[in-house]
């Protein structure tokens, strides 16, 4: 399974994530979903499907959405790709990552561990803590 990160921009919290993922409600194949827009088709789309799309949050992967399918589609600006994502946010173990341009690919070895119960905002507590839990298994 292949799965995706990206950066959840002007996000600080997970809340603003989440108030925008509501306003951006849609239908895609019979599921509630969230639409991004990207300019290319990643050249692995078909191995994505299935897989998640990981957000990047305050420097933290901290929650993710199945990714559904894609679409390609022509504006005023030429072509653009449209990523559906399944509207269930589902909360990760936080792992610190570095803020990047557009998306990268994230192997299935290498993705977060899913968190159990709700999902967690971290953007308010200091780093070094979150570090320091995650690493005595508590986060």
């Amino acid at each position: 399974m292949l799965h995706m990160t990206k950066t959840a921009v002007q996000c600080a919290h997970l809340s603003v994530l989440e108030d925008r993922n509501r306003g951006r409600l849609h239908e895609y194949g019979g599921r509630a979903a969230n639409p991004i827009f990207t300019r290319y088709r990643p050249k692995r789309a078909d191995e994505l499907v299935g897989g998640s799309l990981f957000w990047i949050i305050a420097h933290q992967l901290t929650v993710r959405q199945e990714i559904l399918g894609f679409e390609e589609r022509q504006t005023a600006k030429g072509t653009e790709c449209c990523i559906w994502l399944d509207a269930e946010m589902v909360p990760v173990k936080p792992r610190r990552k570095r803020a990047h341009q557009g998306w990268r690919y994230l192997e299935d070895r290498n993705k977060p561990a899913d968190m159990l119960g709700g999902p967690v905002d971290l953007g308010n507590m200091p780093q070094s803590l979150v570090r320091e839990l995650a690493g005595l298994g508590l986060l």
